[in-house]
C-alpha cells in the first residue's frame, strides 16, 4: 500500500480510530492490532510474501531466545551464523540470484566457455532489504550481549511489521523501537499535530516535487544521446532533487505516522544537501542505513583504527557494499565506490570532518555546499542509469562543448520554482525561521501554509506513483 494513495488515505484514519478508541484497553491488544494492520498494509501489495516476513519473524525471535539460553560460545556463534545465513540468504536469492548467474555466465564467456543461460523470474518482495536488516540487527545485538531478547512474540512481530516504516525505513534498531512496544502509549495531541505536519510536508515533497521532476528526469535520461550537455546537467540535478524528495518524503510520512500511534522513529535525513563535504553528507543522508553499515560492518572490520591502507580498504568496501544493497546492478556498486573514493583525500591527510558545522554562513561555506552538491549529483548519474554503458555515455555527453549552451527547457517554468521552494524552506528550517511551527509563526500564516500544501498535493496528485526506494 502506498502512502500517496486513496487506499492509505482511508486505511490510516480507520487504523488510528480503532487503535485509540477500540483496542486501547491493553498494550497487548494494541500490539495485536498493529500487527494485523502491518500485515494488511504489506499484504495489500502481494499477500503471498506475508509467509516470508512471518517466517523471518519467527526464525529471528527463536534465534534470539536461543542465544540468551546458550551457555557455550561455540553454540552462540553457530546460532548467530544461522541467523546471518537465513536472513542474507533470503535477501541474496530474491534480490541477487539473476545478477550472480548472469555475471557468472559472462565471466566464463570472456574466457571462451559458453554456459547455457539460467534465469528465474524472481519477484523482489517490497521492503525485504529494510526489514531483513532490521531483523538481523536484533540478533546481532543479542549476540554481542548489547540487549536482551524479548519474550513476547506479538511485540516482536509488531516491531518487524510496523507499517509506517515497514517497506522503506527508517531501518530501526531493536534497542530503540522494540522497547516502545512494551510501554503504555498515551495519546499526545502535541505529538500528533507534529506528526500530521510531517506527513503533510512529506506528501508535498513526494507528490508535488518528486513526482513532477520524475517526468522530466525520465525524458532526459531516455533521450540523453540527442540532448546538449547543459540539459543533461539539468537532468542530473533534477534527479538529485527527485530522489531526495521521494525518499525523505517517505521518511517524513513514516515518522509522522508513527507519532500518531505514540511511537518515535529515528531521523533519517538531516538536510544533506547543505553539507560542506561528502563525509558530512553521509552522516545526514539515509542515516539509518549509513549508521547500520558503520556499526555492523565498518567498525567490526577495524574502521579507521587500522593502518591507512586497511582504513581505505574498509571505506571502499563498505560503500561498495552499500551500493550493492541498493540493487543488483553494477551501476549501484560504482555509485557506492565513487562515494567511497570521495572520502580518500580526508583519509590521506588525516582530516576529520566536524560533526557539527558553525552556524555562521559565508561565501566559503556556501561554496563548499555547492561543490559537495555537484560531487554527489555526479554520482547520482550512475544510480539513475539503466546500465554502466548508459551512465558513461550520459557523462560523455554531459562534459561536452554543449555543456555551456542554454538547456533545452524540460519543464523549467515549473521545476525551477519547485526546487527553489524546497531549498528555501529547508534553508529556513535549518538556519532560521521554523516554517509553520506554532511557536514560531502566527496562526493565520501557519494555516495558510497548510492550505497551500494541501491544495498543491491535490492539484499535482497522480495515482500509483510508487516510491523509488520500493525497488530496494
Amino acid at each position: 500500500m502506498l502512502f500517496n494513495s486513496y487506499e492509505f488515505s482511508l486505511f490510516l484514519p480507520v487504523v488510528f480510530i480503532l487503535y485509540w478508541f477500540v483496542f486501547n484497553k491493553t498494550i497487548q491488544l494494541q500490539n495485536i492490532f498493529l500487527l494485523a494492520a502491518g500485515y494488511i498494509f504489506y499484504g495489500w501489495w502481494d499477500w503471498r510474501f506475508l509467509f516470508l516476513i512471518t517466517f523471518s519473524t519467527l526464525f529471528d525471535f527463536t534465534i534470539g531466545l536461543q542465544l540468551e539460553k546458550a551457555t557455550g560460545e561455540t553454540k552462540r556463534k553457530w546460532l548467530f551464523v544461522a541467523s546471518c545465513i537465513v536472513n542474507i540468504g533470503f535477501l541474496a536469492f530474491f534480490k541477487y540470484f539473476n545478477f550472480f548467474i548472469d555475471n557468472f555466465i559472462a565471466a566464463f564467456a570472456a574466457i571462451g566457455y559458453h554456459i547455457p543461460a539460467i534465469s528465474l523470474k524472481v519477484i523482489l518482495p517490497v521492503g525485504i532489504s529494510f526489514y531483513t536488516f532490521q531483523s538481523l540487527s536484533y540478533t546481532i545485538d543479542i549476540y554481542r550481549r548489547k540487549m536482551k531478547p524479548v519474550t513476547n512474540l506479538i511485540s516482536f512481530a509488531a516491531f518487524i511489521s510496523f507499517f509506517p516504516q515497514l517497506v522503506a525505513g527508517p531501518i530501526e534498531r531493536a534497542f530503540n523501537l522494540l522497547p516502545q512496544f512494551s510501554k503504555a502509549r498515551i495519546f499526545d495531541k502535541t505529538q500528533a499535530i507534529i506528526g500530521m505536519r510531517q506527513i503533510l510536508w512529506g506528501l508535498f515533497k513526494k507528490i508535488v516535487i518528486a513526482d513532477t521532476l520524475s517526468v522530466y528526469v525520465e525524458q532526459i535520461f531516455t533521450s540523453y544521446s540527442v540532448l546538449p550537455g547543459s540539459t543533461l546537467a539539468l537532468g542530473a540535478v533534477y534527479f538529485a532533487v527527485q530522489i531526495y524528495c521521494d525518499f525523505s518524503g517517505y521518511s517524513s510520512i513514516a515518522i509522522g505516522t508513527a507519532k500518531l500511534f505514540g511511537f518515535t522513529l529515528m531521523q533519517n535525513f538531516n538536510y544533506p544537501y547543505f553539507s560542506t563535504n561528502v563525509s558530512e553528507f553521509w552522516r545526514k543522508w539515509h542515516i539509518s542505513l549509513t549508521s547500520w553499515f558503520r556499526d555492523y560492518v565498518y567498525i567490526p572490520m577495524g574502521g579507521s583504527k587500522e593502518s591507512l591502507p586497511k582504513t581505505i580498504f574498509n571505506t571502499l568496501f563498505v560503500f561498495s557494499l552499500s551500493g550493492f544493497w541498493h540493487g543488483a546492478n553494477w551501476t549501484f556498486i560504482i555509485w557506492g565506490l565513487l562515494n567511497g573514493l570521495y572520502l580518500i583525500p580526508n583519509l590521506l591527510y588525516h582530516k576529520k570532518s566536524p560533526k557539527t558545522i558553525s552556524p555562521e554562513i559565508n561565501i566559503s561555506v556556501i561554496g563548499k555546499m555547492i561543490i559537495t552538491f555537484a560531487l554527489i549529483t555526479f554520482t547520482w548519474i550512475f544510480f539513475r542509469s539503466a546500465n554502466v554503458s548508459q551512465a558513461f555515455q550520459y557523462i560523455n555527453g554531459l562534459f561536452s562543448k554543449s555543456l555551456f549552451q542554454y538547456p533545452i527547457q524540460h519543464g523549467m517554468a515549473i521545476t525551477i520554482p519547485l526546487i527553489a521552494i524546497l531549498f528555501a524552506v529547508e534553508w529556513l528550517r535549518k538556519y532560521g525561521f521554523k516554517v509553520a511551527e506554532p511557536q514560531r509563526s502566527p496562526v493565520y500564516l501557519r494555516w495558510s501554509i497548510y492550505l497551500i500544501l494541501i491544495i498543491s498535493c491535490f492539484a499535482f496528485f497522480k495515482q500509483n506513483q510508487t516510491f523509488i526506494y520500493f525497488q530496494f
